[in-house]
């Protein structure tokens, strides 16, 4: 189950692309920051014509890409982690954006309290349009 501001998260509303994420081991408090796309684009012939539809990922099941990560939730079992969505966002270059921060402020490279090993992102300030009227409303 995700978690968002501490109310289980059944749905996500359409005009949101992607959430950041933080997922913790209970057992010893390790954690990771992530990002997780919502849908993705699809191909798909329809009446001789190429259509593209939106398909949902497999977000409700996603335990992250970190291999440490996912080998301890084998080991462990998934009722020892806890996975909480930081934030919703509505495009790709904005959840880019929030996951580097939070990797950034929270030093995840730092610490072998983090299963983060690496942190690669390309984002251009045009992209961060709706971000940027968020912060001014708040």
């Amino acid at each position: 189950m995700w978690y968002y501001e501490d109310k289980e998260v059944q749905d996500i509303e359409p005009k949101y692309v992607a959430f950041v994420y933080e997922i913790e081991n209970l057992t010893n408090g390790k954690k990771y920051i992530g990002k997780k796309r919502l849908q993705f684009l699809k191909t798909k012939q329809v009446k001789g014509k190429k259509k593209k539809i939106k398909i949902e990922s497999d977000w409700r099941d996603y335990y992250g890409s970190s291999d440490t990560l996912k080998e301890d939730i084998e080991k462990l079992g998934k009722e020892n982690f806890r996975r909480k969505i930081l934030y919703l966002c509505s495009s790709l270059s904005e959840a880019s954006y929030l996951e580097l921060r939070e990797q950034i402020d929270k030093r995840v490279l730092e610490s072998d309290g983090w299963y983060n090993e690496w942190i690669m992102v390309r984002v251009r300030k045009p992209q961060l349009k709706s971000l940027k009227k968020v912060d001014k409303e708040a």
